[in-house]
């Protein structure tokens, strides 16, 4: 009771809310750790926490969950063990998997929340939540940052816009944590390049840093991990001190090109379902090397080095900034004239515009994604991509996981009016702006569609069963449509030797989803975005492939006798406005008017009253006019301007006509009006 005391007070009724909600929470790192730690505390009821990675040493000063013995060990796991402690009467579940795994996070486990957290650092994963929250119709809160720069945004089905309803751009910043294990972009392994690797080598590492704090205690349950990351640094340092060798080069080619990632390729559970990299050795590149590869293709920065060039850059750059560190040391020693040699430690940083730091990040990441299969890149795009990395900001992170709370509170009362778009920046005059939430973006591919559920009996459903015996059907399609899958179509009119397959054959599995497309010219629907579910066991004798009730349906009991409660309902898309009826032109009191598609001033049917007498208007007869609005209770008819006010210059610059060239006198008053007309269109008067 105690511990409830605060929340309860301040909260009120809400309170109760918050402790019957089931919520799930997407990511534990940066905002994850705070989002985690404000849910707990506010006194959510039920936490699923979700995470597919695993704690780094580079998470600690900011995820403040994690400790030195937590490194190598799931973000999911530790965080509910942290977290429990803050309140003993929450239960918290954690999972260390991919949410992106719909075997194991179908839809059914979506609907099953009361509301969805995204504190996730890739637009892949952001944009499969948003999907799977909107098909399940549950509401989502998505929030993300950028150094000093954070966002937070409620999506609901049929009230806000979507995750997708905006274009986003690329980022051009990625979290150093999804860089160390499983690269699969360009971006990671030249982060891994310019933050991890050239600091190890050149300037002040990590392990170095901490390696003596690490629990490598018998308690511990990574003492294993610990003891392999202590022998890693190690390795390290003892190759770097050998820096100026003759063999330097191959020592620390073999160490992050080899022995590494034979390391990590003896972690089974890690490439289950990822491409297991592939090592490389520095005798078999040096042997196959010829004499004409060389660094002097260093200044061809716009093509695409081949493995044996990047093999040629990495050696010659790692020997010049070898060269250049041992040159600052003996200055530095000289100029402070040190009685301990060892204790001066120069260091060299990345500069896009240093040739030989540039020339060793560009080789270092291309050497890394051929081991990883991932696209090798020019020297030009990394020195591009390579200068804008931001680092997290443990402050952002905080106040942008306090802001969702605060947000979850509307979401939780269905105020989602009131829920806007907040966004923190650091260049305003503001560090808290917000806007209106956004509508839905009819245009949408993802929340600008409808959406269903089909149960299908796996082993008897095919393609023709979909399409004959539900979209036509059912659903009233007709014959031209096209059905998508995740891949691409898999039918259109022309593909009818597609309907027998089974859906196995087509690779349509559990829990994929499947996009109807209606092209029909005259009156097409709305995209249909179907989830095919296998799950439920179909009554025997019934058809393979069954259109599921809504979720309306579902919870009001399924369908009625007849089958009609809950039915599919999927909109038409709306017609566009065409602009093939020329505009009509009308003369009022020697002034053109223009009565577009035939209603104006009240004109609906190009009939109706163009000018009012001057009682209709409500005027007073006074040589100034007041402004006064009309109110509900029938004593006036508009909103009357004083005309008195308006100059001819604020007329003209504003596009106005002439006053004088049309007639108008600056005496008379304007009338917005739409009480006259009946229908809503607004008159203007010159009376």
């Amino acid at each position: 009771m105690g511990r409830d005391k605060y929340p309860r007070q301040s909260l009120g009724a809400l309170h109760s809310q918050i402790k019957q909600a089931r919520v799930l929470l997407i990511g534990a790192g940066g905002i994850g750790c705070e989002l985690l730690k404000n849910l707990v505390l506010t006194g959510f009821g039920e936490i699923h926490i979700i995470d597919l990675d695993t704690i780094d040493l580079s998470n600690l000063n900011r995820q403040f969950l994690f400790r030195q013995e937590h490194i190598k060990k799931p973000k999911a796991l530790v965080a509910k063990e942290v977290a429990s402690k803050f309140n003993p009467s929450c239960t918290l579940t954690a999972h260390h998997a991919n949410i992106k795994d719909t075997q194991l996070f179908p839809l059914s486990f979506f609907r099953s929340f009361t509301l969805v957290f995204n504190a996730l650092d890739n637009l892949d994963a952001r944009r499969h939540v948003n999907k799977m929250c909107l098909a399940a119709d549950v509401p989502l809160i998505e929030s993300g940052t950028t150094g000093f720069n954070g966002q937070v945004q409620v999506i609901k089905k049929g009230k806000t816009a979507c995750y997708d309803c905006t274009e986003k751009e690329v980022p051009k910043t990625y979290p150093v944590c999804t860089i160390r294990s499983t690269p699969s972009q360009p971006i990671h392994c030249i982060v891994w390049a310019k933050s991890y690797l050239l600091p190890e080598l050149f300037g002040v590492g990590e392990d170095e840093e901490t390696s003596d704090q690490l629990d490598a205690s018998e308690d511990a349950d990574n003492a294993e991990e610990i003891r392999n990351l202590k022998a890693e640094a190690q390795a390290l340092k003892k190759i770097r001190e050998s820096m100026g060798n003759d063999d330097f080069a191959r020592q620390v080619f073999n160490k992050v090109f080899r022995d590494d990632i034979d390391r990590l390729r003896g972690m089974e559970d890690m490439w289950k379902s990822r491409t297991r990299p592939s090592s490389l050795d520095y005798e078999t590149l040096q042997s196959e090397a010829s004499s004409s590869t060389d660094a002097t293709i260093s200044p061809s920065d716009q093509n695409t080095w081949t493995l044996l060039e990047n093999f040629a850059i990495f050696k010659s750059s790692l020997h010049a900034l070898s060269t250049r560190l041992k040159q600052n040391a003996s200055i530095a020693i000289a100029a402070t004239e040190a009685t301990n040699p060892a204790a001066v430690r120069p260091v060299i940083t990345f500069d896009k515009d240093d040739p030989d730091t540039l020339d060793f990040v560009t080789s270092a990441s291309n050497l890394r994604s051929h081991i990883f299969s991932i696209p090798l890149q020019s020297k030009f795009t990394v020195k591009q991509m390579a200068g804008n990395i931001i680092p997290a900001i443990a402050t952002t992170n905080a106040m942008t996981a306090g802001l969702c709370v605060m947000q979850a509170f509307k979401v939780l009362r269905g105020d989602y009016f009131r829920a806007k778009m907040l966004f923190l920046e650091n260049s305003g005059a503001r560090a808290l702006n917000s806007e209106p939430p956004r509508p839905p973006n009819p245009e949408c591919a993802v929340c600008g569609v409808a959406t269903g559920q089909v149960d299908v009996d796996p082993e008897r459903a095919t393609l023709n069963d979909l399409v004959d015996g539900v979209l036509k059907s059912e659903l009233g399609y007709g014959e031209e449509m096209t059905i998508m899958n995740e891949v691409g179509p898999i039918y259109d009119p022309d593909m009818e030797d597609m309907l027998p397959k089974t859906f196995g054959e087509l690779g349509v599995r559990d829990e994929s989803f499947l996009t109807v497309i209606d092209d029909d010219e005259e009156n097409p629907r709305v995209n249909l975005q179907l989830a095919v579910s296998s799950k439920r066991k179909l009554p025997v004798g019934s058809r393979p492939v069954v259109l599921a009730p809504t979720t309306a349906a579902m919870e009001d009991g399924g369908p009625d006798e007849a089958g009609q409660r809950g039915k599919l309902e999927i909109a038409r898309k709306a017609k566009k406005a065409t602009s093939d009826r020329p505009e009509e032109l009308v003369e009022a009191n020697g002034v053109t008017v223009v009565i577009a598609n035939g209603a104006a001033n009240g004109m609906g049917t190009g009939k109706g009253k163009v000018k009012r007498s001057a009682d209709e208007a409500g005027l007073d007869g006074a040589d100034t006019l007041k402004r006064k609005l009309a109110a509900d209770n029938g004593t006036g008819s508009g909103v009357l301007v004083d005309a008195s006010v308006v100059h001819q210059d604020s007329a003209k610059a504003n596009g106005d006509v002439d006053g004088a060239a049309s007639g108008f006198d600056q005496a008379q008053a304007i009338t917005l009006d739409d009480a006259a007309a009946g229908d809503g269109s607004i008159v203007i008067d010159d009376d």
